[in-house]
């Protein structure tokens, strides 16, 4: 089939897609497989291979995909139901004082969110902001609660173990998982600082009026006392019929959410100084592998924060199963747009599409920018964002000889689009907006302008990397 078909097959899937999700409100995973099948039949992919292309293009996907969330989801599991985000944020507050308590709570934020997923992170932290917003002398939790939201969700689009992230590594180039982790977490640093001067700008020239009903919850909160957070660690601890449970400390909790980290870094960066194939080269490799450094996080935290905490050997596999339930969704959800794209690599569709829009002089990395910011606009889910987006210039990374290092600015590209211009269709939005007692217009003045400035800022930088990369390389 001539380009000219391809994209207007490429045009009608895509609006199809967003008719079935926006206007008919079907879920995610049953569109993107109807969609993918309808776009497989357009194309003139024979028959007899269209359900053979969907299943390899779900089994593709599910094999890192489920591998990472699934073992993420358990992590983050144990940390949030043995105290972990509690304990993480009363230590930062204690080390930095009442007078830091914003930054405090950021801080503590940004490391509770890289292993727990966003909606549950915030939720956790609720009760927390109101706390610390309360001690600050704060007449309502949002100057303090919209950038902790706003910084978590950057985290959650921009660093795995999360869902659209993986993702679109998966589709792009699973070697390159650990160099995205680094490079997403060299990122989220600076873009704290953006999102709490963004926050500060928008406080100092904007009254907001909470809801009467988040307002009185407020008022009832307590303010964090932090002379008593020294002894909260004790005072916290339960005893049930059979034993007593203990809270860990925070460095412990700190120390097991860097354990994947660390071996992530050494596997990658080790691997840069070593003979591709030689036994230590593969060691590394061994060790710093994505899937492997988190199997080690998840056994530890059982072990550590759990059951030498007191929790019973049976009680800790029920939470970590339980934990699993919330992640399976979104693991389908990946591995249907893991299908969606890999029709339209097999039907040549994506290659259409890159090609024509390369030809025009767009770089690569802006083109997986624009389209994964046109799918966050048009639907407000940042999964269904990044998948889309990695399916169309997947056929473009493939055939364009880049290195691992322009890959993962490509992924991390994409990223940058599913997080600006959330607005009132993005699930983020109305969690903030309802928790923090926000009007939807207050939740436009905050969410979406922070969304949109990190989203601008992050890819800002990535393109300032591309180029520098490719005048020195």
């Amino acid at each position: 089939m001539s380009p000219a078909v391809l994209m207007i097959i490429a045009i009608a899937s895509i609006a199809v897609l967003l008719f079935l999700v926006m206007r008919l409100k079907w879920p995610a995973y049953l569109a993107l497989l109807t969609v993918a099948v309808l776009t497989a039949i357009a194309a003139q992919i024979p028959i007899e291979e269209v359900i053979p292309t969907v299943i390899d293009g779900m089994g593709s996907t599910l094999g890192t995909v489920a591998l990472l969330v699934g073992l993420g989801a358990m992590l983050g599991g144990i940390i949030e139901k043995t105290g972990g985000a509690e304990i993480v944020a009363n230590m930062a507050a204690r080390k930095l004082g009442k007078k830091r308590l914003g930054p405090a709570l950021l801080l503590a934020s940004g490391l509770v969110a890289v292993p727990i997923f966003f909606d549950v992170a915030f939720i956790i932290l609720v009760p927390i902001i109101f706390s610390f917003a309360k001690a600050a002398g704060h007449k309502s939790p949002i100057a303090i609660g919209a950038p902790v939201a706003v910084f978590m969700v950057f985290i959650h689009n921009s660093v795995p173990p999360h869902p659209g992230i993986v993702g679109s590594t998966t589709l792009l180039g699973a070697d390159v998982m650990g160099l995205v982790t680094i490079l997403g977490l060299v990122l989220i640093v600076p873009m704290g600082f953006v999102i709490w001067f963004v926050n500060k700008r928008i406080m100092a020239t904007t009254a907001f009026r909470m809801e009467p009903e988040a307002a009185a919850k407020y008022e009832e909160a307590g303010a964090v006392d932090l002379q008593a957070v020294e002894s909260t660690r004790n005072a916290s601890d339960r005893t049930t019929t059979t034993r007593t449970i203990t809270q860990p400390r925070a460095r412990t909790v700190i120390a097991l959410i860097l354990l994947p980290i660390i071996m992530i870094a050494v596997g990658t960066v080790g691997g840069m100084f070593t003979a591709e194939g030689s036994p230590v080269a593969n060691v590394l490799s061994f060790i710093g592998a994505p899937g492997f450094a988190l199997l080690v996080a998840a056994i530890l935290a059982m072990y550590i924060l759990g059951i030498r905490h007191g929790w019973g050997r049976q009680d800790m596999s029920d939470l970590m199963d339980a934990a699993l339930a919330p992640a399976a969704i979104v693991v389908f959800v990946t591995g249907a747009g893991g299908v969606f794209a890999r029709v339209l690599t097999e039907s040549g569709i994506g290659e259409a599409v890159s090609g024509t829009l390369t030809s025009w002089g767009v770089p690569i990395v802006l083109l997986a920018f624009l389209v994964a910011l046109v799918f966050k606009v048009a639907q407000g889910s940042g999964t269904v964002a990044t998948l889309t987006a990695a399916g169309v210039v997947q056929s473009a990374v493939a055939t364009g000889g880049y290195s691992d290092f322009q890959v993962a600015l490509v992924v991390l590209a994409i990223a940058m689009g599913s997080v600006a211009l959330s607005h009132i269709n993005d699930s983020g939005f109305w969690i903030m907006t309802k928790f923090l007692g926000l009007s939807v217009a207050g939740g436009l003045k905050t969410w979406t302008v922070m969304c949109t400035v990190a989203g601008f800022v992050g890819m800002a930088a990535i393109l300032i990397a591309w180029f520098a990369y490719g005048a020195i390389a």
